[in-house]
């Protein structure tokens, strides 16, 4: 077994853990993983065996993972519970929950058998919570499990559970029936609830009342006991009360479970009672003070517990003045001679801490004691709560109540969206970075509800806010360790004696121009300062990316310093808490404005050679830059208060890869939607939010459903129709047109797609034992029409869909095509990007005054998209492509704002001409074809005359053929026709609809002409594209990171749209799936969207997150996609797939039992063909370690497999030798490390030293992450792991892995790592049923390949080993280029590889240069190249 640079990997287990000898899987083997399996638990084992042992060792987290990977809890402890069970038992469940729960693995699926079982376990682990005899860290992790509990409500068995426990129950601890009567005043309807609850508890027997009694009472216990241990400073009562904090956090953050605990947790001052307690003043207590920050904004969240709707600013005024009077009522009533002031003074005058301190100060203990009580405060506790009510406490309770508090939206604008030194080392972030699981952290959650637009707009800003800087910390920290800065020869001055790309050295920054503030502002409009950079010793391509910087791009000014301690960092690990210890001490961001060359000019692209064809070599280059205001403004008065000048110590600026570095705009993006109020559409709230009925957003449940639709080429025949509507009867609309052709109309959709009204709880629960009705067949009327016809020549015939959709695509499309919420799943290869432009093309031509946004998580996705919908019929003059990514799409046709409008002045022209042969046609004289204006007038004054002359005559009675087609105005217009216009036997019908075809024809000419005559008046580039933005195109597309990026200008141009299509919808963070929702200002208060349609895959990929503390903890990794299928919205899940051959769907349909094979893939001849010169279509390679090694780590988390990577290189070289296609190859990895040695070993054997002619380079090396959405015929993947299985685990990734090839899949790995993981055991079960110790080959087969899939009789040869498949192909290149050389055989085609893997980020400097080579002769490849 090898050993790596980094073992341990964070202490978690490894092969050797789970296969030794080792105390855990001797346990196992013996008592849960034999031949033998008892559902029987011996007692002895679970208390002696496994608990004492964990115990002992302080219950390590590797010792659980190990027990866990056992399957300890599936198979040992949940089949052997019953109630009689231990204390230890019971325990040791919930840790294991809790273990799977962090590691992202399904759990609650081990219960939901046996509900009645895991009710009597959940009961005795809510009782073990109030035990006060268990030991702290014991109830730690009880408590660690009920979180993870409450975080799992849409899990029927867990809700079922934990309802009963925050329900208004809870009441009955209020402080007096006075407070509860409040309540209800204000709340009319929550009285009856009360009563209702009061009236179940009397009509229930002893033992119900006993659940009930304890129900309402858990959660008050749990206070109580939270109250009596803040005054113990012990390690592990901290560790318990922070924890318990996160607890009541998650109670508030929901609406559902905050409902009634607010108001308890008011009602008990709780807030006050945790700010003045030892635990929050205690020094080192910063998490604890934290968390309770976290704890106070959701309890004051300004929102109706009741109802759920957010305070207006108005509405949270008046609250806060409502309680300023009350004050001044008691106040004058009670206390008039020490409190006059008080009473009399305005709010704003009271509404301070300081100042209502100092006007409370008159009053006695004993009155300030009965004006709380007054004020409906509780002034007793408990006396095991050990709270004393002083002075103190009174008078925190009453400052707290009244102090005007920051709304949300003012934190959110105090914070600084531009990082500094100190918020980039903030204790709250470093203790994000060092998260490991076994502390809270005070930061928010993404949770399956939200209380409001507003919460989750805060949340979202929050986490972005701490991923972004925690990203630009690593970089920075990076960059400088690249640097060196060391100490100069002169006394403070630094030298550099390393290199990054991302870096210059630079003289201080010059400060141009300090503007004034703005009225009723206190810091400047703008601060403008210039950089020199001096680019003399840059390579050109680094200069080049200097160069590129563009206006808004943020760099970074950095003041670096030598240290010793940056030497020993370690890659993207942070030991230290301060700047200081990473090389520098001042960091301030700055905006770019522009970049100018060494003579103060706009940096323009070299127009040229200078003299003699040299051309001279760029010295300087200088930026100005926009420095942060407000940081400038602190900056300047530290100055004056004689502390040192940040900008003379600055001597680098930094700059970051542009995708990582849009940090700010989309901060920016989320601030102001948060300001704004921007609400989501009403029939969409609820949903959103997370409460209500989770079907309220489909279309039939909305009133604005449509009856009838036109589906224009969805259904290609009448049988394609009826096959495609299984249960629905389709009958002609007319009876007496059986036949009917497409397109179809389809009418009584809403009735026969609607649902039955949903029964009240009650008649639920009397109607269980009642056979259900079955609803009954309701049809939908057929009815067709004759498609115009559009002129004579094949450009206007329209182009119609050609795919035969299924079943479940048709009934995607029928609900996208549809008002309302449409979640489509697709698994892999169901044609989810089909499915999506149809309803594009549906929605196009159906509402032609209707635009469409689409949106994608990656530019190759929305290239996908946008390349099917070029296809379709849609005028390409209303598609517009927005971003970057545009020119990677396959056709000539630019679809980017100004490749629009050079279109649109291209298409004049062309236009304009035919309008000139228009003129000579109907002998017009004029200058008709020089603008947009002249071809309308010529329009008006000759075309539309001519026609209304030819219909007047084709209107008479007497008018024959012949007559009409003489009467023709336009015959020598149309005489270019590929076909006679009208042939003599040709009837009047006919003619007429010819003529009409013809006249359709001319007057798209004048209606596109009329589209483009505003580009004629419009005279900047800008002006132009913008128009075209918001006033011609009607489907607009764009990635989510644009649309965050980019949302205030898009909205303040006034851009609306009324539908938006997400692609990958599962792939993007929520924030991101919110933001195209809010491209746009509202209208009267609302967004007007009409549809929202979500194409994912939530058992694929989710959002790469890499900060585990944002991923795991934050639940930052959680799209709107995989939120909604939480919730229960109905999908509709594709269930045909057309990839892959039907044996490598096999893979992974253990993840899709439903999904079933096309046709296509059944039949076609590429499906049925075996690969050439290999014995299986796909084969595991079991590979052992290469030069004793095999995994290993050159840095921290930059995982390697030197055998490995020879190994698929070799496997790739094999397959060119037999004649594959090189774009029809791929190259995949689990790590972004493997994927840099892979290339760098492709250079090194099948580039250099001449051999490009014969091998070249496969269409992609990249990750398994970044190829989620593509496809190739033949994948080669490299899994990397030999000790443990990493994040493969997460069997999303794994899906992912297996489902990108179509007809090839050879995958390299370790069998026995994988073999010991039970998540991804029944992924690789098929895998293992063939041969995994050698790769099968066959021999004399070039590509493609004659024989059949089914041959088995074909002999195969066996490469034992990666130095056997060397030789192997060495052999063969060998011969190869004897028969080149000899002239027997042509060299192979060299294709143009399709895609270099821009996907993926370059290797930076540094990182492991690591490579092998199984070609030793390097002579007889030399010279192919020069071989004809």
């Amino acid at each position: 077994m090898s050993s790596t640079a980094f073992s341990g990997e964070d202490g978690r287990p490894n092969l050797a853990d789970l296969e030794g000898d080792n105390e855990w899987t001797q346990l196992a083997r013996k008592h849960w993983l034999g031949p033998i399996k008892s559902k029987r638990v011996k007692n002895d084992v679970v208390n002696i065996g496994i608990w004492d042992v964990l115990e002992k060792e302080n219950f390590q987290y590797r010792s659980l993972l190990i027990l866990e990977s056992l399957q300890l809890l599936e198979s040992y402890l949940w089949p052997g519970y019953d109630d009689s069970s231990t204390n230890h038992h019971v325990l040791l469940i919930a840790i294991l929950v809790t273990v799977k729960n962090r590691e992202n693995l399904q759990v609650w699926e081990i219960f939901k058998e046996d509900g009645q079982r895991f009710s009597d376990f959940f009961r005795r682990v809510l009782s073990m919570s109030l035990d006060s005899s268990l030991a702290t860290p014991i109830r730690i992790h009880v408590l660690s499990f009920l979180i993870r509990a409450f975080q799992s409500l849409d899990n029927g068995l867990i809700r079922k559970e934990c309802a009963s426990l925050v329900s208004i129950s809870l009441w009955q601890h209020l402080a007096s029936e006075t407070a509860r009567d409040g309540k209800f005043e204000r709340h009319p309807q929550l009285k009856k609830a009360w009563r209702a609850a009061t009236k179940r508890y009397d009509a229930a027997d002893e033992p119900t009342q006993a659940k009930l009694r304890f129900d309402r009472a858990w959660l008050y216990t749990l206070l109580l006991d939270f109250l009596s241990r803040l005054q113990d400073l012990g390690t592990e009562n901290l560790v318990y009360c922070e924890r318990f904090l996160e607890f009541l956090t998650d109670l508030e953050s929901q609406l559902p479970t905050r409902r009634y605990v607010n108001t308890l947790i008011k009602d008990l001052n709780l807030l006050a009672l945790i700010r003045l307690s030892p635990m929050f003043n205690g020094a080192d207590n910063g998490l604890f003070r934290d968390l309770f920050v976290l704890l106070r904004h959701f309890v004051n969240f300004p929102i109706d517990d009741h109802t759920g709707a957010q305070h207006t600013q108005i509405q949270s005024s008046e609250e806060h003045s409502f309680n300023l009077a009350r004050l001044q009522r008691v106040s004058l009533k009670r206390f008039k001679e020490k409190l006059t002031v008080l009473a009399l003074s305005n709010y704003a005058a009271i509404d301070k801490r300081e100042e209502l301190e100092a006007l409370l100060e008159p009053l006695e203990n004993s009155e300030l004691a009965s004006l709380a009580g007054m004020l409906g405060f509780r002034t007793k506790y408990p006396p095991a709560t050990k709270v004393e009510v002083n002075r103190e406490l009174l008078l925190e309770i009453v400052l707290a109540a009244h102090e005007r508090r920051k709304t949300f939206r003012e934190v959110m604008r105090d914070l600084s969206v531009l990082p500094t030194e100190a918020a980039l080392y903030e204790p709250t972030l470093l203790r994000n970075e060092q998260y490991n699981g076994s502390r809270s952290l005070a930061i928010p959650k993404l949770n399956l509800q939200y209380l409001s637009t507003g919460d989750f707009l805060w949340r979202s800003f929050v986490l972005f806010r701490c991923e972004s800087f925690y990203e630009i910390r690593k970089d920075i920290e990076e960059t400088i360790k690249r640097l060196q800065p060391q100490q100069g020869e002169l006394p403070r001055s630094v030298r550099f004696s390393g290199f990054s790309r991302m870096a210059i050295p630079i003289p201080k920054p010059a400060i141009v121009e300090v503007a004034h503030p703005k009225v009723g502002q206190d810091k400047p409009a703008f601060v403008r300062a210039e950089i020199g950079l001096d680019v003399s010793r840059l390579a050109d391509a680094v200069r080049r990316e200097w160069e590129t910087l563009r206006p808004d791009d943020v760099v970074y000014l950095v003041s670096a310093e030598p240290t010793e301690n940056a030497r020993n960092l370690t890659n993207g690990h942070a030991a230290y808490a301060t700047s200081h210890d990473h090389g520098f001490r001042f960091l301030r961001a700055a905006e770019v404005e522009q970049m100018l060359d060494e003579d103060g000019r706009l940096l323009r692209e070299t127009s040229g050679a200078d003299v003699n064809g040299y051309v001279r070599r760029p010295r300087l280059r200088r930026l100005l830059v926009k420095l942060d205001a407000a940081t400038y403004k602190k900056d300047f008065a530290r100055k004056a208060e004689g502390k040192a000048d940040v900008y003379e110590s600055v001597n680098v600026v930094i700059r970051r890869k542009g995708r990582e570095n849009n940090f700010k705009k989309i901060l920016e993006t989320i601030r102001t939607l948060a300001s704004s109020d921007v609400p989501v559409p009403d029939w969409l709230q609820e949903v959103f939010l997370g409460y209500g009925d989770p079907t309220s957003a489909t279309y039939t449940k909305l009133s604005n459903h449509l009856d009838r639709v036109d589906f224009r080429d969805t259904f290609l025949d009448k049988k394609h129709l009826e096959e495609s509507l299984p249960g629905k009867v389709s009958e002609p609309a007319a009876p007496d047109e059986p036949n009917i052709s497409p397109p179809y109309v389809l009418e009584g959709l809403a009735e026969a797609n609607s649902a039955a009204p949903r029964p009240s709880k009650k008649r639920r629960r009397d109607d269980d034992d009642v056979p259900q009705q079955q609803p009954l067949q309701k049809s939908i009327r057929v009815s067709t029409y004759q498609p115009p016809n559009n002129g004579p020549y094949p450009t206007d015939a329209p182009k119609t869909n050609q795919v035969r959709f299924t079943p479940a695509q048709v009934e995607a499309i029928m609900s996208g095509t549809q008002p309302g919420l449409t979640v489509i799943v697709g698994p892999p290869g169901t044609g989810k990007t089909d499915v999506a432009t149809q309803i594009i093309n549906n929605i196009y031509h159906d509402f032609p005054s209707q635009r469409t946004l689409l949106i994608a998580h990656s530019n190759q996705a929305l290239n996908q998209l946008f390349q099917k919908i070029t296809n379709l019929d849609i005028d390409e003059r209303h598609l517009l492509r927005l971003g970057h990514g545009e020119e990677d799409l396959e056709t000539d046709v630019s679809y980017s704002k100004h490749g629009r409008v050079e279109s649109f002045l291209d298409n004049r022209f062309q236009y304009l001409a035919e309008v000139d042969r228009l003129a000579t046609d109907l002998e017009a004289p004029g200058a008709h074809g020089n603008s947009c204006e002249t071809a309308g007038y010529f329009n008006s004054v000759y075309v539309t005359p001519a026609w209304s002359k030819f219909w007047d005559k084709a209107s008479a009675i007497d008018t024959n053929t012949s007559d009409l087609i003489e009467s023709f105005p336009f015959h020598n217009y149309f005489s270019n026709a590929p076909q006679p216009l009208f042939v003599p036997e040709a009837s009047k019908d006919q003619v007429l609809e010819i003529a009409r075809g013809c006249q359709r024809h001319i007057k798209r000419i004048f209606t596109e002409l009329e589209d483009i005559r505003p580009f004629e008046i419009l005279r900047t580039s800008r002006d132009k594209a913008n128009y075209l933005l918001i006033k011609e195109a009607r489907i607009i597309a764009m990635t989510s990171t644009h649309a965050a990026i980019r949302r205030q200008e898009i909205a303040d141009l006034g851009f609306h749209y009324d539908n938006v299509i997400m692609e990958e919808a599962a792939q993007i963070t929520e924030i991101e799936n919110f933001i195209p929702l809010a491209l746009q200002n509202p209208k009267d208060g609302q967004l007007p969207l009409q549809r929202v349609v979500l194409c994912g895959d939530h058992l694929q990929n989710s959002p790469i997150v890499q900060n585990l503390a944002f991923r795991q903890f934050a639940n930052l990794e959680q799209s709107l996609f995989l939120r909604f299928v939480r919730l229960g919205v109905p999908t509709i899940t594709l269930d045909y797939q057309g990839r892959a051959r039907p044996s490598i769907a096999e893979l992974y349909k253990w993840r899709y039992p439903t999904v079933k094979n096309l046709p296509t893939v059944l039949t076609e001849a590429q499906y049925l063909r075996a690969n050439a010169g290999f014995r299986h279509e796909y084969q595991f390679i079991d590979v052992p370690d290469y030069k004793g090694k095999g995994e290993y780590q050159p840095t921290s988390h930059y995982f390697v497999n030197e055998g490995e990577a020879e190994y698929a290189v070799a496997i790739y070289q094999y397959m060119r030798l037999l004649g594959y296609p090189a774009s029809k190859i791929s190259i995949l990895t689990t790590y972004a490390g493997q994927r840099a040695l892979i290339r760098e070993i492709l250079m090194k054997n099948c580039v250099e030293q001449g051999r490009n002619r014969l091998f070249g380079l496969p269409r992609i090396v990249t990750t398994v992450d970044k190829y989620q959405g593509e496809q190739n015929d033949y994948i080669i993947l490299s899994l990397v792991r030999t000790t443990r299985i990493g994040y493969l685990r997460d069997i999303r990734r794994l899906t992912v892995a297996l489902s990108r090839a179509r007809l090839g899949l050879y995958i390299l790995g370790r069998r026995a790592v994988f073999e010991s993981s039970p998540e991804v055991r029944d992924a690789f079960s098929l895998l293992f049923q063939r041969p995994t110790d050698a790769l099968l080959l066959t021999i004399g087969e070039m590509f493609p390949a004659g024989r059949m899939l089914e041959d088995d009789k074909v002999k195969a040869v066996e490469m034992k080993g990666i130095e056997h498949m060397g030789q192997y192909v060495f052999e063969i290149t060998r011969a190869k280029i004897e028969s080149l050389k000899q002239g027997t055989e042509k060299p192979p085609v060299v294709e143009e590889v399709e895609k270099v893997d821009t996907m993926d980020d370059e290797v930076d400097e540094g990182e492991g240069q690591i490579a092998g080579d199984v070609m030793e002769d390097e002579e007889e490849t030399r010279d192919i190249d020069g071989i004809e």
